[in-house]
């Protein structure tokens, strides 16, 4: 079995990495939402998403998406793509929110 591995991102502090998040750098929505993608039909309740390295504190910081986020995750990752006109992904986005609402409306019957 292949194991996919998380996306990096250096940074050179942690600074560098709260703008990355504050202005919704495209590589961090790329990371969560190719993560979501990648693991629809998965059990696992956790999974490791990014990994970002701080160089300046020599620190790795994992970065986990809680499967019960996966929609919420989804949904605020689908302006950005809008942003800068990722039609197709948006595309991609808006299916699995679908396919994942319709998770849980089957489990609530």
């Amino acid at each position: 079995m292949k194991v996919k591995m998380a996306k990096e991102i250096s940074v050179f502090d942690s600074e560098e990495f709260e703008k990355l998040v504050s202005e919704r750098d495209i590589r961090i929505s790329n990371a969560l939402v190719d993560t979501v993608l990648k693991n629809l039909k998965g059990r696992k309740r956790h999974i490791h998403a990014l990994s970002i390295l701080v160089e300046q504190e020599q620190t790795v910081y994992d970065i986990t998406i809680d499967r019960n986020e996966f929609i919420s995750t989804l949904e605020m990752s689908l302006p950005i793509y809008e942003e800068i006109e990722e039609y197709e992904k948006c595309a991609e986005v808006v299916k699995a929110i679908e396919f994942l609402k319709s998770k849980v409306k089957k489990r609530e019957v």
